[in-house]
């Protein structure tokens, strides 16, 4: 298996949904690909003051995403949008290698990426749409087949997400078209 995915969750608790559903689609991946999970726990608030010299959780953080051949985001909503810590990983991560060349390439130039989300109602169209606007911004190359899962409502008192066999096969065609980006 040559193949690396990396796997950013984008919320940090342990029995997340989004970490759930991501738990499934490692599933599908097995015998096609390695998978990691990449933690950025430890990473700060984007600030120039700590590019010079690299922040060593900056330049971890850019190693895992060196080595991978495509990241698969697993993003919640917050309030119709890309949650935070995301946000700031991605702030960080598509800074320019060299400070000297603002448009220079950064760690996620021609990155192939992915995202699916699980969020109540229609909110992960709604972030989808951020995702789809920022992506291409930052110079990634996005795998454009998104699945977005609804959170069952018992799963706000049990903790677990049940995902529907429709949604587990978009979830299976998207794992699909990943790994038919990366083979290219």
């Amino acid at each position: 298996m040559s193949k690396r995915i990396l796997f950013i969750i984008g919320f940090f608790s342990e029995g997340s949904f989004n970490r759930q559903l991501a738990k499934k689609a490692e599933k599908l991946l097995a015998d096609k690909a390695t998978v990691s999970y990449l933690d950025y726990t430890r990473l700060p608030f984007f600030n120039q003051d700590l590019e010079m010299p690299v922040h060593s959780e900056v330049a971890h953080t850019r190693e895992e995403i060196q080595e991978a051949d495509a990241i698969w985001l697993f993003s919640p909503v917050y309030n119709y949008a890309i949650p935070g810590v995301v946000k700031n990983l991605l702030d960080w991560l598509s800074r320019s290698l060299d400070l000297s060349d603002p448009r220079g390439p950064s760690v996620l130039q021609d990155k192939l990426i992915t995202v699916s989300s699980v969020a109540n109602g229609t909110s992960p169209e709604e972030v989808f749409k951020d995702y789809r606007d920022l992506l291409p911004f930052i110079r990634m190359n996005v795998v454009d087949h998104f699945t977005g899962v609804p959170i069952n409502p018992e799963a706000w008192g049990t903790g677990i997400l049940k995902v529907s066999d429709d949604k587990l096969a978009e979830l299976s065609a998207q794992a699909d078209a990943l790994l038919a980006a990366v083979e290219k």
